[in-house]
C-alpha cells in the first residue's frame, strides 16, 4: 500500500499507484517536473496542488492508494503511548529518600533548577513521572520534571517573581515523590527583563522593556560542528537581531546534508532511533546555546517540526510527538528567552492534519506553566491565526514580490501581531527564494515596519563549504544586516518604541505614532521632491537615505505644508516630529 508518507518516485514506479497519481494529480504525474519531485513525500506534494486543497479531496487520494496492491507493505505501527509504571520502586524505598540539590538564591528571570539524584534502572524516561508545585504567596505553579540520564531528575522554573518560594514534588518513583525545598528570587540581573509578551500589536517583556523582533533565520545552526556553532554566536553579537528561527530537530535539505553528532533521541540514521530515551547530550547543547543566545539578548524561536526530514522525525505518529513535546517544554520553558513555534511550513507535514496541530499545541499550552509565544508558520495556505492559543502571526510570503505590504491588512484580518518569518533571503543560490539583493531585503523590512509589521531576515550566499547562514550558521558576508540595524535605531527613536499603520497615500505608505512621529516611505519610488502635509502642529523635517543610513535634518521647523527635496534615489524616506 501507498500513503502520505510515500515517496512521490515509488508511487510512479508503480503501473496501479501510477494510475491513481494521473486520476488525482495529473498536471504533476505527467509534468517534466516530475524527476525533481522523486524524493518529495506524496503528503508535502499534495500541500500545493489546487484540486487537492479541499481535505475530503485528499482523503479520497489516500482511500484510492491505500487499494494500490502492488506498492510495499504496510509500514510500521506507530509507537504506543506509554503509562509510567507506578511501581518502579517498591515499599522498600523510602518516600522522599532522592537526594536533592535546590539553589538558594535565583535571580529574577533566571532558571530555577531543581536536582535530585535518584534511580536509573529500567527507562526512566518513560516509567518515571515527575512535577513540582512551586508556592510564592498566593501563586502556585505545577511544573513538569524530566530524566536528565545518570540518575538525574530535573525539574525547572522560570522565576518569574521576585520573593520567598517553596516546593513540594509528586513522583511515580517513591524516592522522587514528596521531596520539598525552598530558595529565594531575587532582584534581576542587569540586562534581564524577563519572556517577551504580546503587547497589541506588538511586544515588550515582562518587565515593561519593549522588545522589536528584528529576526533572522538559521535552521540547523545547532546541528553544525562546535567551531561552527561558535562562529555562528560570533556573528550574532556583531549583528542587529534580537530573534532567531531554529529547528529542534535537524534538517534534510539543500545545501544541509551532513550528519548531526547528537539528536534529540539517542540513535543514529544507520542504527535507528529510540523513540523512547532522549539523548541529554543533544539537549546540553542545545539550552547551553539558548542560554548564548539569552546573553545576547536574542530570543530563540523554537521550530518544533518541519517537513525537510531523513530521520522520520516528521513522522513519528501522536504517542511519540507528544512524548517529545513534553520532554522539550518540560526542559526548556523556563530559559526566558524561548519562543515556540509548531512548525515550519506546518502545511507539508504529510502525517499531521489541522486536528493534530490543535491537539499538539495543547500540549504545549499544557505543558508550560510561562505562557511561552507560540505560532505556527504557512507555506501555501496559511493557518487560523485566530485560534486562541496563537500568540501572534508567523507568515511566509505569499507571493514573488508582495508580502509585507499585506503586514496592515492581516493585523486588521488577525488583530495579532504580524512577523514575516520569512520574505525571501538574501543570497544568490538558484532557487528564487534564495536570490534576493540586500536592497531588496531592506526594502522588506521597511515596508513590513511601515505598516507596523516585522519582518525576518535570512542569507543565502554560495559558497564551497555549503556552509549557509539560512541553515548552518556561521558568518554574515551580506548588505542587509547594517541597513536593519538602522531601521531599528529609526523605529527605537519613536515615542512608543514601535511604528503602527497611519492614513497615507496611495503611493505611499506612512506609519509611526499617530500626530507625533511620521513616517512615509518610498521604497522603490524615486522622486525628487515630495508635498508634505503635516499633522497639527509644529514638526522638524527629516530626509532618511534607508540604504545609506543618513538622516539629513531640513533647517528650522514646520507646519502646514512642506516641500521635501528628495535625491530622485530609490528607498527614501521622510520622517515629521512633533516639537514638543
Amino acid at each position: 500500500m501507498f500513503d502520505r508518507s510515500s515517496a512521490f518516485g515509488d508511487v510512479i514506479e508503480s503501473p496501479a499507484g501510477r494510475t491513481v497519481l494521473e486520476q488525482f494529480l495529473p498536471g504533476i504525474a505527467a509534468s517534466p517536473m516530475a524527476k525533481q519531485f522523486r524524493s518529495i513525500r506524496l503528503g508535502q506534494l499534495s500541500a500545493i496542488v489546487p484540486e487537492l486543497q479541499d481535505d475530503a479531496a485528499k482523503d479520497r487520494l489516500w482511500a484510492a492508494l491505500a487499494q494500490v496492491d502492488d506498492g510495499p507493505d504496510a509500514r510500521a505501527p506507530y509507537g504506543a503511548a506509554i503509562e509510567p509504571a507506578h511501581d518502579y520502586e517498591g515499599e522498600d524505598v523510602p518516600r522522599g529518600s532522592a537526594t536533592l540539590t535546590v539553589p538558594v538564591d535565583v535571580p529574577q528571570y533566571g532558571v530555577v533548577e531543581i536536582r535530585m539524584d535518584g534511580p536509573s534502572h529500567g527507562n526512566p524516561f518513560v516509567d518515571v513521572e515527575l512535577s513540582a508545585t512551586f508556592t510564592n504567596g498566593a501563586r502556585e505553579l505545577t511544573v513538569g520534571g524530566f530524566y536528565d540520564g545518570d540518575g538525574r531528575y530535573l525539574v525547572r522554573l522560570l522565576a518569574e517573581e521576585q520573593g520567598e518560594w517553596s516546593f513540594t514534588t509528586s513522583s511515580t518513583a517513591r524516592s522522587l515523590d514528596g521531596v520539598a525545598g525552598a530558595f529565594t528570587v531575587s532582584a534581576a540581573a542587569t540586562g534581564s527583563h524577563g519572556p517577551v509578551r504580546v503587547d497589541g500589536f506588538h511586544f515588550a517583556h515582562a518587565d515593561g522593556t519593549r522588545h522589536r523582533p528584528l529576526g533572522t533565520t538559521a535552521y540547523a545552526w545547532t546541528h553544525q560542528p562546535e567551531e561552527l556553532q561558535e562562529e555562528t554566536l560570533r556573528a550574532l553579537e556583531a549583528a542587529p537581531f534580537t530573534k532567531i528561527r531554529m529547528c529542534v530537530f535537524p534538517k534534510s535539505y539543500l545545501y544541509n546534508a551532513n550528519e548531526p553528532e547528537t539528536f534529540p533521541f539517542v540513535g543514529s540514521l544507520a542504527d535507528g532511533f529510540d523513540h523512547e530515551r532522549f539523548d541529554p547530550a543533544y539537549w546540553a547543547n542545545l539550552e547551553r546555546r539558548i542560554t548564548q543566545l539569552g546573553a545576547l539578548g536574542i530570543e530563540a524561536d523554537l521550530i518544533l517540526f518541519h517537513a525537510y526530514d531523513r530521520w522520520g522525525f516528521a513522522d513519528l505518529g501522536p504517542a511519540v510527538d507528544e512524548r517529545y513535546l513534553r520532554y522539550v517544554v518540560r526542559r526548556l520553558a523556563a530559559f526566558a528567552n524561548v519562543w515556540w513555534s509548531m512548525a515550519n511550513e506546518y502545511d507539508l507535514l504529510w502525517a499531521k492534519t489541522n486536528d493534530d496541530w490543535e491537539r499538539l499545541a495543547a500540549v504545549v499550552g499544557a505543558e508550560d506553566p510561562h505562557g511561552h509565544l507560540n505560532s505556527i508558520h504557512n507555506c501555501q495556505g496559511f493557518y487560523d491565526y485566530a485560534k486562541p492559543w496563537i500568540t501572534h502571526c508567523s507568515v511566509q510570503r505569499v507571493d514573488v514580490y508582495r508580502t509585507a505590504e499585506n503586514t496592515d491588512a492581516w493585523r486588521e484580518q488577525w488583530g495579532k501581531p504580524i512577523v514575516i518569518d520569512e520574505c525571501a533571503y538574501e543570497g544568490d543560490i538558484d532557487q528564487g527564494w534564495g536570490n534576493i539583493t540586500g536592497e531588496e531585503m531592506v526594502r522588506r523590512f521597511w515596508e513590513g515596519a511601515i505598516r507596523g509589521g516585522y519582518v525576518g531576515h535570512g542569507e543565502t550566499y554560495l559558497n564551497d563549504r555549503e556552509e549557509l547562514f539560512w541553515s548552518k550558521g556561521g558568518p554574515l558576508i551580506g548588505s542587509s544586516p547594517d541597513r536593519i540595524a538602522f531601521l531599528e535605531r529609526i523605529t527605537a527613536e519613536s515615542p512608543t518604541g514601535v511604528l503602527d499603520p497611519l492614513p497615507g497615500d496611495w503611493d505611499v505608505p506612512w506609519g509611526g505614532v499617530a500626530g507625533r512621529y511620521v513616517i512615509g516611505y518610498f521604497g522603490f519610488n524615486r522622486p525628487r521632491f515630495r508635498n508634505v502635509f503635516l499633522p497639527e502642529g509644529e514638526f522638524h523635517v527629516d530626509v532618511l537615505d534607508t540604504w545609506n543610513m543618513t538622516v539629513e535634518t531640513l533647517p528650522g521647523t514646520y507646519t502646514g505644508t512642506v516641500r521635501v527635496d528628495l535625491p530622485g534615489r530609490q528607498f527614501m524616506a521622510v520622517r515629521l516630529r512633533l516639537v514638543e
